[in-house]
């Protein structure tokens, strides 16, 4: 038998224990998989946010540091309606429109609204799959994304009272964008009245002149206006979805190492007991001449078989998880991403698992005596 093939094989050659060790390994690699893949969705989705509509740029109030303070998701401050009017008249501003959103406590949920001016909602790239766009500012009537009338089971011609106020569902529409798929919309003017914020804006949706980079019309904004307002341009321009995805990763990192000493332990006692079992084996191979290195790569790479087996089923129960979640709405209608660098890392930890796991009981191997491991029964 080649080398290669007793490492294929002397993993399994007691499967109860080579299951146990790969179950015990696959779930730190599946949560692995699977927080990594929802952080990443939860990235995608607040960039698509931010650029919905082919957004270049966003504009809120200026950040505040202080919580009481913030008025927005942001963690920024509202804006002033005429702000909008304003940032139309600047250079390479081509389009500029002025939203509301909130999120606010609803039938023991989270209701997601976006007020907008109904001369703009083609902006928002909003696809009427069902009924029609609210008529005028002053009408109570509110569409709904595809995703929350599916799971509300809401359609065209429900009321929803929302406050004090009633409104009728007069359309369903499909973005694309899984946040703006997960609101409700209604006029700008309905849910400034529904918020009691007469006058005032959440965020300015800017979109570029194309000869120019919406990196240096958002600078030439933010020299202008100095404190006044926050301009955004990507997640890492803003300091709350910063610390927040910063919180995520360190948690994923967390559960990283944690499975890393929980199945670097669970490998070890696998392998010694592989080891012990196979006294007598290893005092045969050293007889006929096998080196101490040579053994030692054995034992190490058999350890690794063991964690990249599990690396696979964990990756593949991870993945499958998530979905089964996702097509269950367990995650709210929240979207993972599985990226390549996902499947790297996990990867990556498996075969660190597999190489801390291997390298003691191969050490224990190589120090065996021949004469005294031949010996042994």
């Amino acid at each position: 038998m080649s080398f290669l093939s007793l490492i294929l094989k002397n993993p399994f050659r007691n499967r109860t224990r080579a299951f146990l060790a790969i179950v015990g390994i696959g779930i730190g690699i599946a949560t692995i998989v699977a927080l990594g893949g929802i952080t990443d969705g939860l990235i995608a989705s607040a960039e698509d946010t931010l650029h919905s509509g082919g957004t270049d740029i966003t504009i809120t109030g200026s950040s505040s540091t202080s919580v009481s303070d913030q008025s927005s998701m942001f963690g920024t401050t509202k804006l002033n309606e005429s702000w909008v009017d304003k940032i139309k008249k600047e250079k390479g501003v081509t389009e500029a429109v002025g939203v509301y959103s909130s999120t606010i406590p609803h039938d023991n949920k989270i209701m997601s609204l976006v007020g907008i001016n109904p001369s703009d909602v083609k902006f928002a790239e909003l696809n009427i799959i069902k009924g029609h766009i609210f008529a005028d500012s002053d009408a109570k009537e509110i569409i709904a994304g595809k995703v929350t009338a599916e799971t509300n089971n809401v359609t065209v011609g429900d009321e929803i009272t929302i406050g004090d106020e009633t409104f009728k569902v007069v359309g369903i529409f499909e973005s694309g964008n899984s946040n703006q798929d997960m609101s409700y919309f209604m006029t700008l003017d309905n849910m400034q009245d529904l918020m009691d914020d007469e006058g005032n804006i959440s965020s300015i949706f800017v979109k570029v002149d194309p000869k120019m980079e919406p990196e240096e019309v958002g600078d030439a904004l933010e020299d202008k206006y100095d404190d006044n307002i926050t301009v955004i341009s990507s997640l890492s321009d803003l300091g709350m979805a910063k610390d927040l995805i910063d919180m995520l990763h360190g948690v994923s990192f967390g559960i990283s190492l944690l499975a890393i000493v929980i199945g670097g332990v669970g490998i070890i006692n696998t392998m010694l007991m592989s080891v012990l079992e196979r006294t007598r084996e290893i005092g045969v191979l050293k007889a006929v001449g096998w080196s101490n290195k040579k053994i030692l790569m054995m034992i190490i790479a058999e350890s690794i078989v063991l964690t990249v087996a599990a690396a696979i089923v964990g990756t593949i129960v991870g993945i499958i998880g998530v979905e089964i979640f996702m097509s269950l709405n367990i995650l709210g209608g929240m979207s993972a991403i599985f990226t390549p660098q996902t499947i790297v890392e996990a990867f990556s930890i498996a075969i660190i698992v597999g190489i801390i796991g291997g390298v003691y009981p191969a050490i224990k191997a190589v120090r065996l005596p021949p004469t005294e491991a031949l010996r042994y029964e």
